[in-house]
C-alpha cells in the first residue's frame, strides 16, 4: 500500500465505503477508519520517511489530494442525510412553531438547601458535623439520654418500633450526642442532621421529619453562652440582626435546666428549639466526670426551619413531589 497506485486504491475504497453508509454515524465511523489517527492514510504518511526527496513531494501530494477528496465526499453524504431527514420531518406535517424539548435542570430541595445553610453556618464557627444510624438501639435513643422506662416516648403509640423494643426508628438526632462523645474527648463541638420518625402526622407534623441536633462539652458551658450560640445562628440563617429570641422553662430528660426557644416574629413569639445544659447522668454514660466538664444542647426541626423561611403552611407539601411546588426554590446544587 506504500506505492502510488496503492494511494488511488485507497481513495476508491474509502469513497465506495462511504456512498454505501446507512447513517449519519456510520459516516464518521468510516472517515474515522481512513482518515483519523490511526487511520489508513496516516500510516501511509508514516512511510514517507523512507522515501526520497523527490518522492516526498509527488507522495504527500497525491495523499493531500486524496485526503481532499474523501472529506468532500463525505461532506456531501452529510448533506444529503440531513437533507433527507428534513424532507421525512415536512412529510409529518411537523409544527416549527412548536416549543422544543429541553433538559430539565435538577434542583435542591427546599429540605436540602436548608440543611447546606445550617451546616454552612455552624462548620463557619468551628462545629463538626456528625452522621449516625436511623435505627437505633433503645439504649442510645432513651436509656444514655436519661430517659426512664415510663417515659410517653417509650409507648408504641409514639414510636416506631422493628422489634421487642430493642431498635427502633429513633425519635430524634440526641443519639448522636452519646454516639459521639463515645468517641471524643472535650472539648466537643458538634451537630447532627437527618431523619426521625414519630407516629403523628397533620399539616404541621409528618411520621417522618428532619431534625438537627447540637452539642456544645467544655469547661466554659453556660446557658449564656448557649443563648449567645442560638441568637447568632437564628440571625444567621433569617438574615436579621434584630431578631429577639427568649428562653422559657421546659423539661427534657436528657438536659437540666431546660428551655424552649421562642423567637419573635411578625410581633407573635413562635416556638423554634429545644434546649438546654446537658443532664449530669447522660456526661456519666459517657465517662465525662460533671463535676469537671460541662455541655448544652439543642434541637431544631429543620422542616419548621424551612416553612418560616420560605412561607410555608402546610409540612406535607414538602413530601409530595410536586414540581409545581419544588421549582419554586429552584437552587442548583
Amino acid at each position: 500500500m506504500s506505492s502510488f497506485s496503492g494511494i488511488d486504491n485507497l481513495i476508491s475504497e474509502a469513497i465506495d465505503s462511504l456512498t454505501s453508509a446507512k447513517s449519519h454515524h456510520e459516516l464518521d465511523t468510516i472517515k474515522s477508519s481512513y482518515l483519523g489517527k490511526k487511520g489508513s492514510f496516516t500510516s501511509l504518511l508514516k512511510s514517507i520517511k523512507d522515501m526520497k526527496v523527490e518522492d516526498k513531494i509527488i507522495f504527500g501530494k497525491k495523499i493531500n489530494i486524496g485526503k481532499n477528496k474523501i472529506i468532500a465526499h463525505y461532506d456531501s453524504l452529510v448533506n444529503q442525510f440531513k437533507a433527507n431527514k428534513l424532507d421525512n420531518i415536512n412529510s409529518k406535517n411537523f409544527d416549527f412553531t412548536m416549543e422544543g424539548r429541553f433538559n430539565s435542570v435538577g434542583t435542591l430541595h427546599p429540605i436540602s438547601q436548608v440543611r447546606k445553610h445550617i451546616t454552612d453556618i455552624f462548620s463557619n464557627i468551628g462545629f463538626d458535623i456528625a452522621d449516625g444510624p436511623e435505627i437505633e438501639t433503645d439504649y442510645f435513643n432513651f436509656t444514655a439520654l436519661n430517659q426512664p422506662d415510663d417515659h410517653p416516648a417509650r409507648s408504641m403509640h409514639d414510636t416506631f418500633y422493628l422489634d421487642e423494643k430493642k431498635h427502633l426508628l429513633r425519635t430524634h438526632t440526641s443519639p448522636m450526642q452519646i454516639r459521639y462523645m463515645h468517641n471524643h474527648k472535650p472539648p466537643i463541638k458538634v451537630i447532627s442532621l437527618g431523619k426521625v420518625y414519630r407516629v403523628d402526622s397533620d399539616a404541621t407534623h409528618s411520621p417522618m421529619f428532619h431534625q438537627m441536633e447540637g452539642l456544645y462539652v467544655n469547661n466554659d458551658a453556660s446557658l449564656s453562652k448557649l443563648k449567645s450560640l442560638l441568637q447568632e445562628f437564628l440571625s444567621c440563617f433569617f438574615d436579621d440582626n434584630a431578631l429577639k429570641i427568649r428562653f422559657r422553662p421546659s423539661y427534657f430528660p436528657f438536659t437540666e435546666p431546660s428551655a424552649e426557644v421562642d423567637m419573635l416574629l411578625n410581633d407573635k413569639w413562635l416556638e423554634i428549639a429545644g434546649c438546654g445544659m446537658v443532664h449530669p447522668n447522660v456526661l456519666k454514660n459517657v465517662n465525662i466526670k460533671p463535676k469537671k466538664m460541662k455541655g448544652f444542647a439543642f434541637g431544631i426541626g429543620i422542616d419548621r426551619l424551612a416553612m418560616l423561611k420560605f412561607k410555608i403552611n402546610d409540612l406535607r407539601l414538602f413530601f409530595e413531589n410536586d414540581l409545581r411546588f419544588l421549582n419554586q426554590f429552584g437552587v442548583s446544587n
